[in-house]
């Protein structure tokens, strides 16, 4: 596509820097303004499993599709919503329909307008491409209408005051309706959105890299003239990758974080909104049985998993929300305390004595650490288990523990949604990917889930409706949530200002010595 000639002369005058880049931000460079070598920031992370939001595949794409995205909202480090996209948003008086403002002069890397017509088709095209993994969650939006240039309206099938947490991440990552227009294969490939950066370059399997996007609805706040985005190294490397400049920042595994700082490194360890969990499985014996279920609620030494997993930087939780977030209920971390003999004693009357009950833990090569961690428990109350590893992330562990929800238990975890009955409904919904015993869903829980609903996110009441929903999800599912996994950053101490919220790492206010 033609550039129009603002965009060809910043164009230019970027490929002008990038000639004479320096080596990563252990370089002179300062900043994106005024600075003579231009501001690059390297990133080891991972790639999204698309880089067009409509076909993107999980929650952690989030995190790179935001380079080349912006949202309709985002969120803030306790997870209420802010403008981004919309200035501001409104919903009738019924809560059946949410009217979004876009700000005025929004447009896309391709030149194309980002107007509410753009946002229309980007819902459309949700809704109705075949491979779209938005449908299912765009399921409750009835019709979308363009009310003016700058207004669009999300009429929705019955009350949801939740839609402005929804399109605070993919779903809410407006694309080019030009570019799905022209090639939506493509567009899985190469994005073209409205982000803080727009791609020059990518490489499957390897890496893409960005230049800044100076029409970013923020721009002012983005100092960052060339992102680098590649694969994570082996843990091993980590270390003395960051110190080499080859990378700037990464995510380190927790017990690297000591040999990082005797690096001279910074490490930030922030909340996210990852949990691990045992799911258990209801539909299969022995969790058929109320009384086996007790006994692992009070099975699960969760300190030893925050020493043990995450060198003591993780905390204890009993649902899949961290301290300090807004969905967090401090009364579900009251139901349950470890008692090992508690559970030895259920599990007798259950008809299961000592070494009487045997099952397979199934576990990822993400998770087989905290697998042995919990055999070693289990061994504890008398259950003997062996650890079957499914292929992490594979299509096998998705068709075996996702879909056909096999295994009998399974440790697991959570990255979290936007929205906190997005996230209920993935953990504990009737459909829900991570529920193993799916489609239990008991009732008093999915009302609880409508109250929330429909409750306005202003209203003095919402914080004490979610936290109800909270403990009705946690009380009725078998499932135990065990710690939260916070985000443990290292990175070049030249890199100043990390944006680490528990839902994704994000780049306005970063500087670059």
């Amino acid at each position: 596509m033609k550039l129009g000639n603002q965009r060809l002369i910043r164009a230019l005058a970027a490929g002008m820097a990038i000639a004479v880049l320096a080596t990563g931000c252990g370089g002179n460079a300062e900043s994106a303004e005024g600075s003579k070598e231009p501001a690059v920031v390297k990133w080891a992370f991972s790639l999204p499993t698309s880089w067009d939001p409509v076909t993107s595949r999980t929650g952690n794409d989030i995190n790179t599709i935001s380079l080349a995205y912006a949202s309709l909202t985002k969120l803030d480090a306790e997870g209420n919503v802010q403008p981004a996209l919309a200035e501001s948003w409104k919903y009738n008086a019924t809560g059946t329909a949410v009217t979004f403002k876009l700000r005025d002069g929004l447009t896309f890397t391709d030149d194309t307008k980002l107007d509410a017509d753009a946002v229309k088709k980007f819902y459309d095209r949700g809704k109705t491409q075949k491979d779209s993994f938005l449908r299912d969650q765009l399921a409750t939006v009835k019709d979308i209408t363009v009310d003016s240039a700058l207004e669009v309206t999300l009429h929705l099938a019955a009350p949801d005051y939740q839609i402005p947490y929804l399109v605070a991440g993919r779903t809410g990552a407006i694309s080019s309706p030009t570019a799905a227009a022209t090639d939506t294969a493509k567009l899985s490939l190469w994005p073209v959105g409205a982000g803080p950066f727009e791609i020059v370059d990518f490489v499957p399997e390897s890496h893409a890299y960005f230049k800044k996007n100076e029409d970013y609805w923020d721009a002012a706040n983005i100092h960052i003239d060339r992102f680098e985005l590649s694969l994570a190294p082996d843990a091993a490397t980590l270390v003395a990758g960051v110190q080499s400049g080859s990378i700037d920042v990464a995510t380190l595994p927790a017990r690297k974080v000591d040999e990082a700082k005797a690096a001279g490194l910074s490490v930030d360890i922030k909340p996210s909104l990852a949990a691990s969990d045992v799911s258990i499985n209801l539909n299969k014996e022995p969790f058929n049985n109320p009384k086996v279920v007790e006994a692992f609620r009070y099975a699960f030494d969760r300190q030893e998993f925050v020493n043990v997993l995450t060198a003591g930087h993780g905390s204890v939780t009993h649902q899949p929300f961290p301290d300090g977030y807004v969905a967090f209920a401090p009364e579900a971390e009251k139901l349950w305390d470890y008692d090992a003999d508690r559970a030895a004693k259920l599990l007798d009357e259950a008809g299961y004595g000592p070494g009487k009950l045997s099952l397979t833990i199934t576990a990822g090569a993400f998770s087989e650490a905290a697998a042995e961690v919990v055999q070693a428990q289990l061994k504890k109350i008398g259950v003997t288990s062996d650890i079957k590893l499914v292929p992490a992330g594979s299509s096998t562990w998705q068709n075996e523990v996702y879909i056909a929800k096999n295994p009998v238990l399974a440790v697991d975890g959570t990255i979290g949604r936007e929205s906190p009955v997005q996230n209920l409904l993935a953990t504990y919904g009737p459909e829900g990917i991570m529920n193993l015993s799916g489609p239990h869903a008991d009732s008093a829980f999915l009302k609880a889930l409508d109250v929330v609903r429909n409750t306005p996110l202003d209203s003095a009441e919402y914080k004490d409706v979610l936290h109800a929903a909270v403990v009705e999800g946690v009380k009725q599912s078998p499932t135990n949530y065990l710690y939260s996994n916070p985000w443990v950053v290292v990175s070049n101490p030249n890199l100043a200002n990390l944006q680490i919220l528990p839902s994704q790492i994000r780049w306005e206010g970063v500087t670059v010595k």
